[in-house]
């Protein structure tokens, strides 16, 4: 059996996933965190392959330890002795390949891409347009190259599925020369969730992929809607930077931009204040305290104000985006929900999908309340559109795409 061992690597975290493509089954996952730092907790998970036999009492398998670690290349060495203790053995299923999650790969990189020297210099080049991911990224892939030095490295990109966007969607009404200097222009990120989900909902429903119009939203921590036609990538909320579009946990999504001459102005807010402003102390957590969306949902069945009119302007940017998309793409066939809060926060889809009777979407409240695990239909037998919750895998997608590419 082949395995491909997918890397996701944070700014003080290590996320992994070893997967058996041929099968798309995850053989075991862990993530360490605080890396860097006095304590840095470490959980390694095993799954066994599902077969008729064990499938109904085979369980997963999660350890837990915390221990100091240094940095990524002293994590590296941590994931493999996690799989060595607990398993399974990376001498008796040696990974195929790495595969890597990068956030920001701008213009240059439509595709999955082999890593060279020469690849992680332009990632390196492209953190300007993403300081806090593309660094953490790129340690993840040097630590992972000096461990798994006899394997392709292959980059998947946050980016990628975006670069289908037409010109009238990427392309920002500001002055061209000084835009193209500075490769300012919309480049979408959450491609991999987007593309994953988009490809799953044409396969659960039986369609063909090319003859969907699909509304995705990403609804996590991070939040993202895209418009996707015949598979491909027409619209996206966020921009230049994971900062444009819907409302986040901490992230303000759209705002006018004078906000921040305002601000600058007149309350005396350099330009790092306003950058923390807007990615940490926005979003709910700036509304409501609060960057959880289970925490907002209590709080409003409580009557807390602040926490109701949180979602009162989450779920108001959910439909003023779902508008437009439709108006876009001219209709819908589908739409979909997925990540965190899309998967598991049903209030939320519900009051996102109630005014849009106009468009043929009607919820079934019972199917939306359900809690079930897997891809399932909550729209109602009579809607025209079909709505789905589409639990994401982009772990999964990134093994496949790196497969695929070798």
């Amino acid at each position: 059996m082949s395995a491909i061992l997918v890397i996701n690597s944070g700014s003080s975290s290590l996320k992994y996933s070893l997967i058996d493509v041929a099968h798309g089954h995850e053989l075991a996952s862990g993530l360490i965190e605080r890396i860097g730092q006095a304590a840095s907790p470490v959980s390694h998970t095993v799954r066994p392959a599902p077969s008729a036999e064990a499938a109904p009492t085979m369980l997963d398998a999660t350890y837990r330890a915390e221990q100091p670690i240094a940095d990524h290349a002293a994590a590296f060495a941590v994931m493999r002795e996690q799989f060595a203790a607990h398993g399974p053995s990376l001498d008796d299923t040696p990974p195929v390949a790495v595969g890597h999650r990068v956030v920001h790969g701008g213009a240059r990189f439509y595709a999955p891409t082999l890593v060279d020297a020469d690849v992680e210099r332009q990632i390196d080049e492209l953190a300007v347009l993403a300081p806090l991911h593309n660094p953490a990224n790129l340690a993840g892939i040097r630590a992972a190259r000096a461990v798994f030095d006899s394997v392709p490295h292959v980059a998947v990109f946050d980016t990628a599925f975006h670069q289908t966007l037409p010109p009238a969607a990427y392309t920002y009404a500001i002055d061209a020369e000084l835009a193209a200097a500075h490769r300012v222009r919309r480049y979408g990120f959450h491609g991999t969730s987007h593309q994953y989900v988009s490809e799953a909902a044409a396969r659960f429903l039986g369609r063909e992929l090319s003859a969907l119009r699909q509304l995705v939203f990403h609804l996590g921590n991070g939040a993202s809607v895209t418009a996707i036609d015949g598979g491909r990538s027409v619209e996206t909320s966020m921009g230049l930077t994971p900062l444009e579009g819907l409302v986040m946990g901490t992230r303000s999504g759209d705002l006018d931009p004078a906000t921040l001459v305002h601000l600058s102005r007149r309350a005396g807010l350099s330009i790092d204040d306003l950058d923390r402003l807007l990615n940490t102390r926005s979003g709910l957590a700036g509304l409501a305290g609060r960057s959880d969306m289970r925490d907002i949902l209590a709080g409003r069945a409580e009557g807390d104000d602040a926490a109701t009119l949180a979602f009162d302007v989450y779920v108001h940017r959910l439909r003023a985006y779902a508008g437009a998309y439709i108006a876009q793409l001219g209709g819908v066939d589908v739409i979909s929900f997925t990540a965190g809060v899309g998967e598991n926060a049903a209030p939320v889809r519900a009051a996102a999908m109630a005014t849009l009777g106009f468009a043929g979407i009607e919820i079934d409240p019972v199917r939306n309340e359900a809690r079930e695990r897997g891809i399932r239909v909550i729209s109602a037998a009579s809607s025209r559109v079909t709505v789905l919750v589409v639990p994401t895998d982009e772990e999964l997608q990134i093994a496949r795409q790196t497969a695929e590419l070798l």
